[in-house]
């Protein structure tokens, strides 16, 4: 085999070598560097360096072999430098010979550490950087050949960075939509959680309702394995479920008496008020409207202000429902104390399938033995509850004989279904 013909063949083998390095999606700093020394290696040069163009047009080293580290701390490519750079066809600058500003200012610095060629890597009209090239170990001038094989893998190394750096600003851009995305959900909560605020304020006896009414939804529906985009949809839902309320009369809200029919009649207008409040708004969660407007529908159509049942009822308003009942049922009121937990139990009892949907008591029963238990160690129901509502020996035992008796129903619905 001629010694040309054995050179090319090597040097299509370093080429497929560093076509390969350049794809490889793993660690940057070292794919450079392994593509520098297939270059040196290829051409059995003594040195040579890849350093990058910044935004700033300051140059920085990626790989280096053969030189000191330091030389390259102060170079730097002007505007005009740069626009020079992209008009000159040669692939590869003599550092003693061109007339290149960039290579003219720091001709002194190159040729004391040994570099002979510059090279530019040019990608779509964009200086990305220089690979820095020493001479030849058996100190021959470079060939035309050299300088083909020269240009083609420095094309695959300027390609490679030129990648990479787009996969950066991609990056960087998606983490900045990120952050910007999170801070709209956060205002968007915290305004949501403002207008709970102002809602409840129309009630002296229960403020606070549907800040405690969007954690209990958060906390079944979390429960119940929903994702954590629909969590903090119903979370959204219980803060707004009641803003109906606020064209309701305050007298009537805070009347410190069972109302009469009239009023009672005024006051149950409020679901319907709050879908109409809500369903204009682009919420980024569905169903935040028709949550507001069935949270006091109940499974057996008995319910208002549509009277559905079983399935007609989204799922979203069920757990409202649960946790808006639950709310009322822990809390003291002008005309009444809030109910033992064992009452609350046996209501829970009582009325689900009719009132409650069972598979959301469920759900809710076990967040609570949960906390009781230790698991989760942040007890949320139990400091919304306040200290020794849920104390005792029965109330774990009443929780777990509510969840087998309505786990078995529901298997035997299943069943029979």
């Amino acid at each position: 085999m001629e010694p040309s013909t054995h050179k090319l063949i090597h040097t299509f083998g370093a080429l497929a070598d560093l076509g390969q390095e350049v794809a490889n999606p793993g660690d940057f700093t070292e794919m450079v560097r392994t593509s520098l020394h297939l270059l040196l290696g290829t051409l059995a040069l003594r040195r040579g360096a890849v350093v990058e163009c910044n935004d700033l047009r300051n140059l920085e080293c990626v790989a280096i072999w053969g030189l000191n580290h330091t030389f390259l701390q102060e170079f730097s490519v002007t505007e005009e430098e740069q626009s020079e750079l992209l008009g000159i066809e040669s692939p590869a600058l003599i550092v003693k010979e061109s007339t290149a500003s960039f290579l003219q200012r720091y001709c002194e610095p190159l040729t004391t550490e040994g570099i002979e060629l510059v090279v530019p890597m040019i990608v779509r009209r964009e200086l990305t950087g220089f690979v820095l090239l020493g001479g030849k170990a058996s100190g021959e001038e470079f060939s035309a050949d050299d300088f083909e094989t020269i240009r083609a893998m420095v094309r695959h190394i300027g390609v490679g960075i030129h990648t990479h750096r787009l996969i950066e600003q991609v990056a960087q851009r998606a983490e900045e939509n990120r952050r910007l995305y999170e801070e709209l959900r956060a205002i968007y909560r915290d305004t949501v959680r403002a207008f709970a605020a102002a809602i409840d304020i129309k009630d002296k006896y229960t403020q606070g309702h549907s800040e405690r009414v969007g954690r209990y939804s958060e906390i079944i529906a979390r429960e119940m394995g929903w994702s954590e985009d629909e969590v903090e949809g119903i979370q959204i839902a219980g803060y707004l479920h009641d803003i109906g309320k606020l064209v309701v009369d305050r007298n009537i809200i805070n009347a410190p008496y069972h109302i009469d029919a009239k009023s009672s009649s005024e006051l149950n207008r409020h679901p319907v008020a709050g879908y109409e409040i809500l369903s204009p708004i682009n919420h980024p969660y569905a169903d935040i409207p028709l949550m507001a407007k069935y949270h006091h529908e109940r499974l057996d159509g008995r319910g208002y202000p549509d009277g559905l049942t079983g399935e007609q009822i989204p799922l979203g308003a069920k757990i409202v429902s649960l946790a808006d009942s639950f709310y009322a049922m822990t809390t003291d009121r002008p005309y009444r104390r809030r109910r033992s937990f064992e009452d609350v139990i046996g209501d829970l009892r009582q009325n689900t399938g009719t009132q409650f949907e069972p598979t959301v008591v469920v759900a809710f029963a076990r967040a609570i033995l949960n906390e009781i238990s230790g698991n989760p160690k942040e007890r949320r129901i139990m400091k919304m509850l306040g200290k020794g509502y849920l104390d005792g020996e029965r109330v774990p035992l009443l929780l777990t004989d509510l969840i087998a008796e309505l786990d078995g129903n529901l298997q035997s619905t299943a069943a029979g279904g």
